[in-house]
C-alpha cells in the first residue's frame, strides 16, 4: 500500500469520526462510533509503520567482527590480569586486577574491570555501524555516575583481527579539558585479543600502561560492578 494512500485514508476516517461525533445525540452511540473509528485509525497507523519497512541492518567489516566475536566468545567468564607496562609508576598498586566479560549481545559487550575492591569501571564495546566504540562507564559506590564517565573513542580504520585502537573522541577531549587533564586529549586506548591473553592498553605521549589478562585460566566471577547490581 502506498503511503500517500494510507494518509488519505487516515484523513477520511478522522473526518468520518468527527462527523459521527457531531451528528449522534445518543451518548452510547457516540462511544460506539468513536471506539470503532479510533480502532480503524490505530490500525491504519500500524499499516503505515509496516509500509515504511524494517530498519537498516547493523553493518560491520570482517576485522571488526572477528575482534568483537573473539571477546564475545568468553562471555560469562572472568580472568585475572597483571600490569606488563607502566612508565609512570605503580598505577594500580598491589590490587588484584580482574576483567569479567559479563554481558554480551550481538552489538554490545560489557566488561567490568575490578581493581581490588574498586568496582567502579566497566568497559563497553559497541558495534556502531561505522566501526567499534569503546566507552568507560565510571560509577560511584552508590551506583551514580562519576563526573568523568563515558569517555572513550571510536575506531578510525579497519584495525586488525586481534588488535583495535580507539583514539579519544570529541566528548572525551572536552571532558578532559574541563576536568583539568588536557594531556589526556591525546589518549589512545587499545584492546588486544589472542587465544592465550587479552590486553588493555592506554598510550599517549610520555604515558603507557598495559594490563594483560590470562584467558587460559578463568577464575570465579566477581560481584556486580557498581551501578549494575
Amino acid at each position: 500500500m502506498r503511503l500517500d494512500g494510507l494518509y488519505t485514508s487516515l484523513l477520511r476516517y478522522v473526518t468520518l469520526r468527527d462527523k459521527y461525533t457531531l451528528q449522534t445525540t445518543n451518548k452510547n452511540m457516540k462511544k460506539c462510533c468513536n471506539y470503532l473509528i479510533n480502532g480503524l485509525f490505530i490500525g491504519l497507523i500500524g499499516l503505515s509503520n509496516v509500509a515504511l519497512g524494517k530498519s537498516a541492518p547493523l553493518v560491520s567489516i570482517p576485522t571488526h567482527d572477528a575482534f568483537f566475536n573473539a571477546i564475545k566468545a568468553h562471555c560469562g567468564k572472568a580472568f585475572e590480569g597483571k600490569v606488563s607496562k607502566d612508565n609512570v609508576g605503580n598505577t594500580f598498586g598491589d590490587a588484584v586486577l580482574v576483567m569479567h566479560v559479563r554481558q554480551c549481545t550481538d552489538s554490545e559487550i560489557h566488561i567490568p574491570f575490578h581493581v581490588g575492591d574498586d568496582a567502579s569501571r566497566t568497559w563497553i564495546l559497541t558495534k556502531t555501524g561505522a566501526g567499534l566504540m569503546l566507552k568507560h562507564d565510571h560509577r560511584n559506590k552508590d551506583g551514580s555516575f562519576h563526573s568523568s564517565t563515558m569517555y572513550g573513542g571510536h575506531t578510525v580504520d579497519e584495525g586488525f583481527t586481534h588488535v583495535q585502537s580507539f583514539p579519544a573522541d570529541a566528548y572525551s577531549k572536552a571532558l578532559f579539558v574541563e576536568s583539568g587533564i588536557a594531556a589526556s586529549t591525546d589518549n589512545v586506548w587499545q584492546m588486544m585479543i589472542y587465544p592465550s591473553h587479552f590486553s588493555y592498553r592506554l598510550i599517549r605521549p610520555a604515558r603507557e600502561v598495559q594490563v594483560d589478562f590470562d584467558l587460559e585460566n578463568p577464575i570465579a566471577q566477581p560481584s556486580a560492578p557498581w551501578g549494575y547490581e
